[in-house]
């Protein structure tokens, strides 16, 4: 409301890519939660990428007739393709007078210097945010989920972005496997120092059929208990500068696929969990920021 005027609703778009994680070049499958690329709420690839968004914004516009629209390529990583197919599935958004905004959600593996200097003209068209997925600063961690790159990997990304002017939201994942509390509080304490121009915070969620499953299954994976994380959310957003938006602090996964943890489907209460512990402890996004 803020920054447009009005309200912006994203309109979640499968643009047909895939991922190197997923295609064989660095792995198959994706990583060990990966279930169809974290696109729940998309249309069928087999559409084109304006008869989704037109569908969307019906969609979209039916409860809410004024409103404007993010169009957000969510599914896989989308800018893992030539950059000819990359124009060919973002320049339609551009004819969308209602669109005002485009979020693209990517690894920091697929972003050549090509794609990012595209990226950077095309931000001056629209308003434009990359969103890149970190989950965690740990390698050893990340090696145990089947990321396929190095923390070292997304910081070059990450700086070759913002160096380009690029709007950039990062992804951290709360719960994975072998992480313990200072190793989470970690992972937001250094990404606080790198100012990112917005954060989502996610718990991991073990999904039916996906490589996680079969972990939490064999009793190899015990998914984080609710208080510990409202504890740990409170606390990484103490790290967190305040000018960095917070657009995500719980997930929003398919809950008829969800095995566990089953509490976290209660948004609502999660997130007055949050608020309420906030309250309590007078915690605020970027107390310690501020002190460092």
């Amino acid at each position: 409301m803020q920054k447009f005027g009005k309200r912006v609703y994203k309109a979640p778009i499968n643009a047909g890519f895939t991922c190197p994680n997923i295609d064989g070049t660095k792995g198959t499958g994706g990583c060990i939660y990966c279930d169809g690329g974290s696109g729940y709420f998309t249309d069928s690839p087999v559409l084109s990428v304006k008869e989704q968004l037109e569908h969307q914004i019906s969609l979209i516009h039916l409860k809410h007739p004024d409103a404007k629209i993010n169009a957000y390529f969510q599914s896989y990583s989308n800018t893992y393709a030539p950059l000819s197919i990359l124009k060919s599935r973002y320049e339609p958004i551009l004819e969308f007078p209602d669109v005002i905004a485009m979020s693209i959600a990517t690894r920091a593996d697929c972003l050549p210097d090509e794609v990012m200097d595209y990226l950077a003209d095309l931000s001056e068209k629209i308003d434009l945010t990359v969103e890149l997925g970190l989950q965690t600063i740990h390698d050893k961690t990340a090696e145990i989920i089947g990321r396929g790159h190095t923390f070292e990997e997304f910081v070059q990304a990450f700086n070759r972005l913002k160096s380009r002017g690029i709007r950039t939201t990062v992804h951290i994942i709360n719960g994975l496997p072998d992480e313990n509390y200072n190793m989470m509080l970690e992972t937001a304490y250094t990404l606080g120092k790198m100012k990112p121009d917005g954060l989502k915070i996610h718990l991991l969620h073990v999904i039916k059929g996906t490589k996680l499953e079969k972990i939490y299954l064999e009793g190899k994976y015990t998914p984080m208990e609710m208080e510990s994380y409202v504890d740990i959310v409170v606390k990484q957003l103490e790290y967190i500068p305040t000018e960095t938006v917070i657009e995500r602090i719980t997930g929003d996964g398919d809950k008829s696929k969800l095995t566990a943890p089953l509490w976290s489907a209660d948004k609502i209460a999660v997130l007055g969990a949050i608020d309420k512990l906030q309250t309590t402890l007078d915690s605020f996004q970027g107390k310690r920021f501020l002190k460092e």
